[in-house]
């Protein structure tokens, strides 16, 4: 993940970069340009699950940029990155497996896990 970014600078990072305007934007998200505005100043939180998606298809993100902009949001708002709680509460044994990583794993352990993942 990108560190010290904020998510509202990487939306707007992104958008910028692309070359679309704040308005233009906004008008194609169905949200006021000072909506928008205020997401990428950081001075509203980031937004649901739902706009996060929108936002994603619209800048066009890669799957990477699409997690590092999911885990920018979660760290906004101080909660797990928000395309995780419905994949974690549909799987129990995700549950079981964390918590057992929480009392033993460590980071050695979780980039076993992630190698072994990445071979499949």
């Amino acid at each position: 993940m990108s560190s010290g970014i904020r998510f509202g600078k990487f939306i707007a990072d992104k958008r910028k970069a692309r070359g679309i305007t704040l308005r233009g934007m906004a008008g194609e998200l169905d949200i006021t340009p000072a909506y928008l505005s205020d997401i990428e100043k950081s001075r509203r939180n980031p937004p649901d699950i739902n706009m996060l998606e929108k936002i994603a298809t619209r800048l066009n993100l890669t799957q990477e940029e699409k997690e590092t902009m999911f885990d920018l949001a979660g760290k906004d708002r101080n909660e797990i990155s928000p395309d995780l709680p419905d994949y974690i509460m549909e799987k129990p044994i995700v549950t079981v497996a964390l918590r057992k990583a929480k009392e033993k794993a460590t980071d050695d352990d979780w980039a076993e896990f992630i190698r072994k993942l990445d071979e499949k």
